[in-house]
């Protein structure tokens, strides 16, 4: 029997990997593919209630790694691993470090496939920003045989790598029910970044696991609007938000060109088969040999 195929998110927050990679997280944890999350943080600042009620920063941060280990067990994730960096300062963290964490967990845990945000951080998130960043260099360090700085196991390829990215009817749907994606950095505004259908590389079709997403994005209590604005959000547009996720292919070592992709392992499965077929083909010769 081969081995699973393997699929590593990486991202900033707890209640990341159920708002923005849900779908895909479910679809392929019950395809048989084993999916592993990184979060890089505990969301210790994120406070949706009165300042007056903000429980402190390690509270809010147990509480919100509860959630995500909850809503991981909803999306039938297999591993979840923390980087234990504090909200809203990760993109000041040190690089070299923020990378040697990533790489150790790549080579340990070896996937095919990782996906992480895009260079926009969706709508200009630093931390989202921060962890494209450090993703993007440790899929590349992972590979390095001359990377001295995660030295306890063997370079490991990643066969492909994913920014998840989001259409401005996406995004139409999304703002009305959490809020407008407006945040000031720098003195300076920044909003939900679109990115036209062209550059969209890659959809997946997640519809049969809305509702999972919508059990996993329940989980996160402590992030959530206020009930009844929950309850109003019809089942087409849960089904719309949670039915569809939108890639780019930032690269792949299995695949390219311009078809708009269906699968985050595409070029991998028939790979994987023709491997198969290629040991079947040896060993059937050595034993006609003996």
């Amino acid at each position: 029997m081969l081995p699973p195929l393997k699929l590593m998110a990486i991202l900033a927050h707890p209640d990341d990997e159920s708002l923005a990679l849900g779908g895909t997280l479910a679809k392929y944890a019950f395809e048989g593919v084993e999916t592993s999350l990184v979060i890089a943080t505990r969301g210790e600042r994120g406070w949706k209630g009165n300042r007056a009620a903000y429980p402190g920063e390690e509270a809010l941060g147990f509480i919100r790694e509860m959630e995500v280990r909850e809503a991981s067990d909803v999306l039938g994730v297999s591993r979840l691993d923390f980087l234990d960096y504090i909200d809203g300062d990760l993109d000041q963290a040190d690089s070299a470090e923020a990378v040697a964490k990533i790489v150790s967990l790549l080579r340990r845990i070896r996937p095919h496939v990782v996906v992480t945000f895009g260079p926009d951080g969706l709508y200009g998130h630093p931390d989202h920003i921060a962890i494209s960043q450090f993703t993007t260099a440790a899929v590349l360090c992972a590979a390095d045989h001359n990377y001295i700085h995660a030295q306890d196991f063997a370079p490991h390829r990643v066969s492909k790598l994913y920014y998840r990215v989001a259409s401005k009817e996406w995004f139409a749907k999304y703002m009305p029910i959490f809020g407008e994606l407006i945040m000031h950095v720098d003195e300076q505004e920044r909003r939900a970044l679109c990115w036209v259908n062209w550059a969209i590389t890659t959809r997946i079709d997640t519809k049969a696991y809305w509702t999972h997403v919508w059990q996993a994005v329940r989980c996160h209590q402590s992030q959530l609007p206020d009930e009844r604005v929950l309850q109003d959000v019809s089942e087409e547009d849960q089904e719309y938000l949670w039915g569809s996720q939108e890639y780019y292919r930032a690269f792949s070592l299995v695949n390219g060109g311009r078809r708009e992709e269906h699968d985050l392992f595409e070029g991998l499965r028939f790979r994987e088969m023709t491997d198969c077929d290629d040991m079947r083909h040896t060993v059937s010769l050595v034993q006609s040999h003996k």
